[in-house]
């Protein structure tokens, strides 16, 4: 597998295991609906654990702009390449994100409000508040970007052996930071699926909140370069 294409099937694979287990606490009629915050962040940590060990050995499992461009500030990875990692990882969170939409549409037709539908495919503060929401993405990216730069078993990126220690790490920023904005820690976890929310006929849907869209995106890549800049200066 290229690793252009890795790149894009398991960003894909993630946000279908992650916005996955989101869509099956919050929508109605689900077999884990109400199951809570501790469900969605083990969730989110098994859906990094089966990403990672699949596509590790291909890209180097970044599935994540701010991990690219993370490696790139720190060295390890060619700024030539960023593009179009980037690119496959946006376009496979937009997968996933629709492959969400199939598994459970008829729960979505279930669910009244607009609100928690849009949940379902991008992230939203908890109390609004642009510094506080913008400083909790930077801070749960920093530490995420901050780990994985402390475990890359190569010059390009995680090994396989990676899988389970950085989904740990997702699972723990999730139970102890994921209580404000959702810890999108991704544009292509965030901007990708906001935009499948914004095209795909999902009746009774809300605007996709454009006016927090630039928070999951800035702030997580200014926390990743951060930890980047961090690791190098030791």
């Amino acid at each position: 597998m290229s690793p252009w294409l890795a790149e894009f099937v398991g960003t894909a694979l993630l946000i279908l295991l992650g916005n996955g287990v989101v869509a099956n606490v919050i929508l109605q009629k689900t077999k884990g609906h109400g199951s809570g915050l501790v469900v969605i962040a083990l969730g989110w940590g098994m859906a990094v654990f089966v990403a990672v060990l699949c596509t590790a050995a291909a890209s180097g499992a970044h599935l994540n702009p701010s991990v690219t461009v993370a490696l790139a500030v720190a060295g390890k990875f060619p700024w030539a390449e960023v593009p179009g990692y980037v690119a496959m990882q946006m376009l496979g969170g937009m997968m996933g994100a629709f492959l969400v939409w199939v598994v459970y549409q008829k729960h979505f037709e279930a669910t009244p409000d607009g609100d928690t539908k849009l949940a379902v495919f991008c992230t939203g503060p908890a109390i609004r508040g642009t510094f506080g929401s913008f400083t909790s993405e930077v801070i749960a990216t920093f530490v995420l970007v901050f780990a994985v730069l402390n475990m890359v078993a190569s010059d390009t990126g995680l090994g396989a052996i990676s899988a389970l220690p950085v989904g740990l790490v997702v699972l723990g920023i999730g139970v102890s930071l994921g209580g404000t904005t959702g810890y999108a820690m991704s544009a292509a976890r965030d901007l990708g699926p906001r935009i499948m929310h914004a095209l795909l006929p999902i009746s009774g849907k809300r605007d996709s909140d454009w006016r927090y869209a630039w928070v999951p995106v800035v702030g997580p890549l200014l926390g990743a370069v951060l930890a980047a800049l961090m690791v190098r200066a030791y």
